[in-house]
């Protein structure tokens, strides 16, 4: 299944609804180019919606770093959404969760770009706990 990115805004903030897989070849080159023009601008919010992604490979992870790298050096953030619990066991595994701000609901990962919204972050730590007694 290839790859299908809509955009949305919310808030001011771009959420890139996606779905299918984020690996080698036409997936991360729809990826990137459907990020950069979320993420056009200094200061830009994005939120990537990884409800439907079933699949990311290790080059679609690196797309991810890449652009989130890039956004994070011109002021602007993304974070991730709705993970399923293979994508979520990946980016705990490869520590990207350092890298990213990973949250289970939309509305919590909107609130978090507005300093004076309460938030609840997702648990990785209760998350792995959830992993370990199934």
């Amino acid at each position: 299944m290839n790859l299908e990115i809509s955009k949305r805004e919310r808030e001011g903030i771009a959420i890139l609804d996606m779905k299918g897989r984020i690996t080698a070849g036409g997936d991360v080159s729809t990826f990137r180019t459907a990020f950069e023009e979320a993420a056009g601008g200094p200061e830009s919010k994005t939120i990537l919606n990884l409800q439907l992604v079933d699949y990311i490979d290790s080059t679609g992870l690196g797309a991810m770093v890449m652009c989130a790298t890039r956004v994070k050096n011109l002021g602007g953030r993304a974070k991730l959404v709705n993970l399923n619990r293979r994508n979520m066991e990946l980016i705990v595994l490869t520590k990207l969760d350092t890298i990213f701000e990973v949250f289970d609901d939309e509305t919590e990962a909107v609130n978090s770009f507005f300093p004076g919204r309460e938030i609840r972050k997702f648990d990785v730590l209760s998350f792995v706990r959830k992993l370990k007694d199934e």
